[in-house]
């Protein structure tokens, strides 16, 4: 299973930090938007996820593992503009982490995972990843979830909410939502903001459905 970096990206939303993206094989089952609304079936990205995936582009994992390494120490990168953490079955691969969080080392990076938190394994690997400087932002489906997941306090919490969301809401359990900011100025970018890089915000962010799908994801959230 193949894994790339782009050292500089060309994403208008994310801004020129590197980038990576993971093979299919990681996106957990249980993902309500898998194959039905994901944001990452957009055209371009898609084209180069599925290069990734079938082996026309990337590397392998321990390949991987060493050009994260290389990158600069206190550089701000995203993992993951595709695809998820490495596992299997909905269940995390806490060594793969452990090692992608090793490679991180006085860097910055940041994630998203949408891994059910139902399972100790889960929830004590992605403790242990933000506690040691790699942020993994727990994705909801739903501002309910968002609540459940912000309530775990093992790490920062992203959720998808409706197209029209005003840029500051709260959940029914009154945790503030703040929506992207690249979402609203076309001025801020990943690389400018860095919002999603802090463990320790108290503020859970939300990001508006979008992409080629948006339509099938609404559904699929059950977004109205």
């Amino acid at each position: 299973m193949n894994f790339a970096l782009t050292k500089i990206s060309s994403n208008s939303k994310t801004g020129t930090i590197p980038v990576t993206v993971s093979n299919r094989g990681t996106c957990p089952p249980s993902c309500p938007l898998l194959k039905n609304g994901c944001y990452a079936e957009g055209y371009y990205t898609q084209l180069h996820w599925d290069k990734v995936t079938n082996g026309e582009r990337g590397t392998n994992w321990d390949e991987f593992i060493s050009a994260i390494k290389s990158l600069p120490k206190r550089i701000l990168w995203r993992h993951n503009v595709s695809g998820d953490l490495v596992g299997a079955n909905d269940i995390i691969d806490a060594k793969a982490l452990a090692q992608l969080v090793r490679a991180n080392r006085n860097k910055s990076g940041f994630t998203y995972t949408h891994y059910p938190m139902d399972n100790d394994n889960n929830v004590q690997a992605v403790k242990r990843a933000n506690d040691a400087g790699f942020t993994i932002n727990l994705s909801a489906n739903n501002i309910n979830q968002a609540d459940h997941y912000k309530a775990l306090g093992v790490a920062p919490v992203v959720v998808v909410v409706a197209e029209d969301c005003e840029k500051v809401t709260f959940t029914p359990n009154m945790n503030k939502i703040i929506v992207c900011p690249a979402q609203t100025s076309d001025k801020v970018t990943c690389s400018s903001c860095g919002l999603c890089q802090k463990t320790d915000r108290t503020y859970i962010i939300g990001f508006r459905v979008h992409g080629t799908y948006t339509k099938k994801a609404k559904l699929s959230l059950s977004i109205t």
